[in-house]
């Protein structure tokens, strides 16, 4: 029988712009291996400060809406008191109150219960920093 609580890293790679890198299939994968075909709860964790994750629909203009929204709301200027790194690097660390850098997901029968158009996303606004660690852990 599969442990009870599983956990594992993901190492995600950014790149030098803002990014929304869809993780669904990560965990989709990660659950075939782990979860066999019990109920339990997906956690995803981004230990970041500047990073969060979504459920949101991708591909269908949804993830660049994300980034404009983010935009407005938190301009790349210089009105943050955090200041280093690139121009309105302060904003990056206010996102986590925004976008979360977690999300808990049910799994049913060992798979994902996401409606029709949701996907796990990683939302990394700060191109300072490229490379991202994810944890998925389920608890079955």
């Amino acid at each position: 029988m599969p442990d009870a609580f599983t956990t594992r890293v993901l190492n995600v790679t950014t790149g030098s712009t803002e990014r929304i890198v869809d993780l669904t299939r990560d965990c989709e994968s990660f659950l075939r291996e782990v979860a066999g075909d019990r109920d339990g709860l997906l956690n995803i964790f981004v230990p970041h400060a500047t990073a969060g994750i979504a459920v949101i629909e991708t591909g269908a203009g949804s993830d660049d809406d994300l980034l404009a929204a983010l935009h407005t709301l938190l301009p790349a200027d210089n009105r943050w008191q955090h200041r280093h790194g690139s121009p309105g690097h302060g904003r990056d660390h206010v996102l986590p109150a925004l976008v979360p850098p977690h999300a808990t997901l049910p799994v049913v029968g060992g798979g994902l219960e996401l409606g029709t158009w949701q996907s796990v996303c990683l939302v990394d606004t700060n191109v300072d920093n490229n490379h991202r660690q994810v944890r998925l852990s389920f608890l079955g």
